[in-house]
């Protein structure tokens, strides 16, 4: 998937002669704190609300602001990865998409980031998540694959995190079936470490959680 894919025309962007008072009742409308400047189609910066703290009053025009985040974009080529990684560093709730000439096309929020994530990972699919701790040397996912697959169940996303000063990472696994009491038996039998499992028949009272976690890997 890549950054032109992820475009969302829901947030229009401002302009150098909007007041600061305009930006800000936009940001508000759509629960961001960036939004990008664009006159005629040309991507000139994002103005973020850190920018108006030195602003003499809100019916300033927003051109005269001095901007704290001058060229953080993404091309519409670019994978989304990159748009990630610019939500990650940069701590954006957008992130502007220009074409090749540096035209703007449009933006990517961090809610349809969100949504986006929840796709591609399958979170919204039926099926339980394995939680492997693994050396780098073990770190063969088709021998993993094929354990896993030899229990009729497909692998639908996986991911991994690194620890720092250590060889060890933690391997994520979605799964298409919810009961692998069979899978977590096998993987022992080759001595994988299982860290963790989680199902589709646990209570609401993590939720919490689970959203703190899809947060963290967000920011790996």
């Amino acid at each position: 998937m890549i950054a032109q894919e992820l475009i969302s025309d829901a947030i229009p962007p401002a302009r150098t002669s909007d007041t600061i008072q305009k930006v800000y009742d936009r940001m508000r409308e759509f629960r961001v704190s960036h939004l990008p400047i664009v006159n005629n189609n040309e991507f000139l910066g994002l103005i973020s609300e850190d920018d108006f703290v030195e602003a003499p009053d809100f019916e300033f025009p927003i051109g005269g602001l001095s901007l704290s985040l001058i060229n953080p974009f993404v091309y519409a080529d670019q994978h989304i990865y990159d748009v990630i990684r610019q939500f990650s560093e940069l701590k954006l709730t957008v992130v502007p998409v220009l074409d090749q000439k540096r035209t703007y096309l449009g933006l990517v929020s961090i809610n349809s980031m969100v949504e986006h994530m929840a796709n591609i990972t399958s979170v919204k699919e039926q099926g339980a998540i394995l939680v492997l701790e693994i050396g780098n040397r073990e770190n063969s996912m088709s021998h993993i694959a094929q354990i896993i697959e030899s229990e009729n169940v497909q692998i639908l996303s996986s991911y991994i995190k690194h620890f720092t000063d250590s060889t060890r990472m933690e391997l994520t696994l979605k799964l298409n079936r919810t009961d692998v009491a069979g899978i977590v038996a096998s993987l022992l039998r080759y001595d994988y470490t299982v860290k963790a499992t989680f199902s589709d028949q646990r209570s609401d009272d993590d939720s919490q959680d689970r959203f703190d976690s899809f947060m963290n890997y967000l920011n790996v």
